[in-house]
């Protein structure tokens, strides 16, 4: 018993140290939402790499057509002619008429890098000679119609590197499957904040001035991966470039899943994680394996205790005071994330009583993790045999 309450002990003041960081959060976001418009509105490109058709596809790609911003382009590319998703696009275009500037591009397959990487490159080099900034997007992703003029804002500062948001997921049916995904991808989004030498960038919501990013080069640093954020990300650390991150450019990934599905979306996170950025994947399979361990294994103390007549309660105290803290963080930073979407996301109960199976799989990725580098995405495998090289297994046809 002593050795549990000593991890217990540890477990509980990391607790209050995450809850800290989600008040830091809250903070934050309340005092981002509460700036002003900015004025600062240049010519962009919006660039929407694609692959095969995915649920709420139309609806996604049409939040990118209602922006309310000046004069914009997008540029929707993929690595093949006849991609069921090119249809879509064409039609959307085709409503749109002359409001918005908007094409497809057509990629090719790739050979050295992530098909995704290799279709921004061809992407930016196809851009309007006018534009200065790079916004790019990923089209699971519906953002609101204030979105670009938003992330784009802070571009202003040229002393930024880029700006950033993230992905919220949203359940459109509910379902177990479904609301644990968007729980365990919520941990990721409130380690964002006022921290701009710590921030990361996520590639489907990301916009970065066309000079910063040939200065980076990026495209030549792009090749032989597979994640176009990580690479960025460390670009502008190693610059010395911040990331700063908008709250009103958090997006909405609305969707359902199954529980193949989120396995591997949360293991393909967790592999990329590995191979990009170690540093972040060892404490994450540290503190998971540590939280699994005082928390179920806790429960399974405290029951066989009372079963043997032996005293309990101490254990028992502990244990929801650890749940009590989880909840907490899961509480406010939900109701936060409301300011920012600017809607009523009715996923409480979830968020509250869900977090202990998100941390529990959290274990169960970096574990993966730690065995297995292949990764299916968008219907390519690949091999990821370094930061620089990534091998295409196979590809759906």
């Amino acid at each position: 018993m002593l050795a549990f309450y000593f991890f217990a002990a540890v477990v509980v003041i990391l607790g209050v140290l995450s809850l800290r960081g989600g008040f830091s959060f809250a903070r934050y976001v309340r005092e981002e939402c509460g700036r002003s418009t900015s004025e600062f509105t240049p010519y962009v490109s919006v660039i929407a790499p694609c692959r095969g058709l995915e649920t709420g596809f139309k609806e996604n790609i049409e939040a990118l057509f209602r922006q309310q911003y000046a004069e914009y382009e997008i540029v929707f590319v993929t690595d093949r002619e006849n991609d069921p998703a090119i249809g879509l696009i064409n039609d959307t275009i085709s409503r749109a008429g002359d409001r918005v500037a908007a094409r497809v591009v057509i990629a090719g397959a790739a050979m050295d890098r992530g098909q995704k990487v290799h279709n921004l490159t061809v992407a930016v080099s196809e851009v309007d000679p006018r534009s200065e900034i790079l916004v790019f997007v990923d089209t699971d992703a519906r953002p609101n119609s204030d979105w670009l003029s938003m992330l784009v804002a802070p571009l202003a500062d040229t002393s930024i590197g880029a700006a950033t948001g993230y992905r919220w997921f949203i359940p459109e049916r509910g379902g177990f499957s479904s609301q644990l995904r968007s729980v365990w991808n919520a941990s990721i989004a409130s380690a964002l904040g006022e921290r701009r030498d710590k921030n990361f960038c996520w590639g489907g919501s990301t916009a970065i001035r066309r000079t910063t990013f040939a200065q980076l080069g990026l495209p030549h640093i792009w090749r032989g991966t597979v994640s176009d954020d990580f690479a960025l990300t460390s670009l502008l650390h190693a610059a010395n470039l911040p990331i700063h991150f908008v709250p009103r450019c958090l997006v909405p990934s609305v969707g359902d899943c199954g529980s193949h599905e989120l396995l591997e979306f949360t293991n393909r996170q967790l592999k990329i994680t590995r191979v990009y950025a170690s540093h972040l994947w060892r404490p994450l399979l540290i503190g998971s394996f540590l939280f699994c361990l005082v928390f179920f294994g806790g429960i399974a103390l405290v029951i066989a205790r009372a079963l043997l007549g032996l005293s309990y309660l101490p254990g028992l105290i502990l244990l929801i005071t650890i749940f009590l803290l989880g909840a907490a963080k899961a509480f406010v930073r939900l109701k936060v994330v409301e300011l920012a979407l600017n809607q009523r996301l009715h996923a409480m109960l979830a968020h509250l009583f869900l977090w202990p199976l998100a941390s529990a799989l959290y274990l169960v990725n970096a574990l993966t993790a730690g065995f297995s580098r292949r990764i299916k995405w968008r219907g390519i495998t690949y091999e990821l045999k370094s930061a620089s090289e990534a091998v295409i297994i196979a590809r759906d046809s």
